[in-house]
């Protein structure tokens, strides 16, 4: 594959994961404001600032947990476990965009081979 073929590739599958991605932006950005509104209700009843409440929550929601932030009270454990479910299913929308871009980069290089 020549430098030129690769770089139509690449154009190919971030146009592909654009167009998808316009498509599922209202559910992806339903879930980002769930994560936000939570890391917010969690800072609220945690005593913690805003920032340090978003930042928890995205750190939860994408399942990294560092740990220096830990919510105390039972509420705010229920809603760390909601930001849970929430950020796998952001993440496997963002998987299943990234997986349908490739296939139809794919599928669209097949068809150049054959032209």
């Amino acid at each position: 594959m020549n430098l030129a073929r690769a770089s139509n590739v690449r154009k190919e599958f971030y146009k592909a994961v654009w167009f998808y991605f316009k498509v599922v932006w209202p559910i992806f950005s339903i879930l980002l404001l769930v994560i936000v509104a939570f890391g917010l209700i969690i800072a609220q009843l945690e005593g913690w600032g805003p920032f340090d409440g978003i930042y928890f929550a995205f750190v939860t929601g994408l399942t990294i947990g560092y740990g220096e932030l830990v919510p105390k009270l039972g509420v705010s454990r229920v809603l760390a476990i909601l930001l849970g479910f929430n950020g796998v299913l952001m993440t496997a929308t963002f998987a299943a965009i990234s997986v349908r871009a490739i296939e139809v980069t794919v599928t669209a290089s097949r068809q150049k081979d054959v032209e």
